[in-house]
């Protein structure tokens, strides 16, 4: 841990990782034993000062909010607290050895949400920042849902490479995403063979199934519980371990849970299953956007011909459905070009995803983002195209 309060560290809309951040002169008791552990929900830092040493606006860069140790024999700390405190949004408490009524009331005045006796107690710490918490997760839930966005993924037939799409593009959007304070997260309900955690390299102990199993007794904590944190910031609810009945998931479950997962985390992905059931055709309704992918050969394109078909005879026609075509491969002799497969569509190619098979076989089989394997290449430069298209389309700003 780095004890620097002005390295940049990267800040979310959920403020499961923004931290609380302990500006303190010295490391006894309670203080010390915190460090690097949570209080009221958040992660703690501490930033050992110099005794006199002021704290700049800069420090707190990234915090969800910050304990400030004050001297109660330093005539000006009510008046640098009060300034700092008037210059940024980031909720501020004061800590004192014995601290005065009277410097107590100029402190709150002067913007303190609370001051807190020295030396520092872990529960009156909790009890202090209780208020805070409740504060940003109302304040993440209304943000969050100006953002809550679905989009799914199905495929034309097995093999056709959409999980490895889906995988790679939701590790971009999900870091561009924390950019600029939200996430996104992943669910792969392809219960049966779905792959996506492995193919980011991820083994998590919890899975979809967890959820399935929980019945009704899902909120969002356990929800982040369940998914696993990507360092690209993506958050990610792996498939069943284990091979499970398509039909032990229902419509009404499904629903629920994408519907928590999106007030939990703004856009959420959702890889179907290849095999139709009522629950997938049920989620697909709800989609505010759906990527079918295939490939440019005759079979393939049928086959997502057939189920543009069943998505029309399912009076979903006005679904917003696009087109990506993986594995796209230019030239002259070409047996299937760009304008055959829209004409078999009968709707346009929306992106098209060039055939690098190395690049992306050594992503999946290092479980890395392509950036890891080429930092430039045809294949991520196609990967920010669907990205800028994506956020264009769900009408995200970055």
């Amino acid at each position: 841990m780095s004890n620097d309060p002005t390295e940049s560290r990267p800040w979310r809309t959920s403020g499961h990782q923004a931290p609380v951040r302990l500006f303190l002169t010295a490391t006894d008791g309670d203080a010390a034993a915190l460090a690097e552990k949570r209080a009221a929900g958040f992660p703690i830092e501490l930033v050992i000062v110099p005794l006199g040493g002021d704290v700049s606006a800069k420090d707190l860069d990234g915090a969800a909010a910050a304990v400030i140790q004050l001297s109660v024999d330093d005539d000006k700390a009510v008046e640098k607290f009060t300034a700092l405190s008037q210059a940024n949004d980031i909720p501020l408490l004061a800590a004192a050895f014995d601290p005065p009524l009277a410097f107590v009331r100029a402190l709150v005045r002067g913007g303190a949400h609370d001051v807190i006796p020295l030396p520092l107690d872990v529960a009156e710490l909790e009890t202090s920042l209780k208020p805070i918490r409740e504060a940003f997760n109302e304040k993440v839930r209304q943000g969050t849902a100006r953002h809550s966005r679905m989009v799914s993924v199905i495929k034309a037939e097995g093999g056709v490479g959409a999980t490895a799409i889906i995988t790679q593009l939701a590790t971009r959007f999900a870091t561009n995403e924390r950019n600029a304070g939200r996430e996104a997260c992943l669910i792969d309900f392809d219960v049966q063979f779905g792959d996506a955690a492995f193919q980011l390299g991820l083994k998590p102990q919890l899975t979809l199934n967890d959820l399935i199993e929980a019945g009704g007794r899902i909120d969002g904590d356990f929800l982040r519980t369940v998914a696993t944190d990507h360092p690209s910031g993506l958050q990610i609810v792996s498939a069943p371990n284990a091979i499970t009945p398509l039909e032990a998931l229902s419509s009404e479950r499904a629903l629920t849970l994408v519907e928590l997962a999106m007030k939990e985390f703004g856009t959420v992905f959702v890889d179907l299953p290849t095999n139709w059931t009522n629950w997938s055709l049920s989620m697909l309704a709800r989609s505010d956007l759906v990527l079918m992918v295939c490939e440019l050969t005759i079979p393939s394109l049928n086959r997502a011909r057939r189920q543009l078909d069943l998505i029309k005879e399912q009076d979903l026609a006005d679904l917003d459905v696009r087109v990506i075509v993986n594995r796209f491969e230019k030239g002259l002799f070409k047996k299937v070009t760009r304008e055959d497969a829209e004409r078999v569509l009968g709707r346009p190619v929306a992106y098209t995803v060039v055939n690098d098979h190395a690049t992306m076989s050594s992503a999946i089989e290092r479980g890395v983002p392509i950036s890891d394997i080429r930092r430039r290449s045809p294949l991520g430069k196609d990967l920010d195209t669907l990205d800028n298209g994506l956020a264009a389309a769900l009408g995200l700003e970055r």
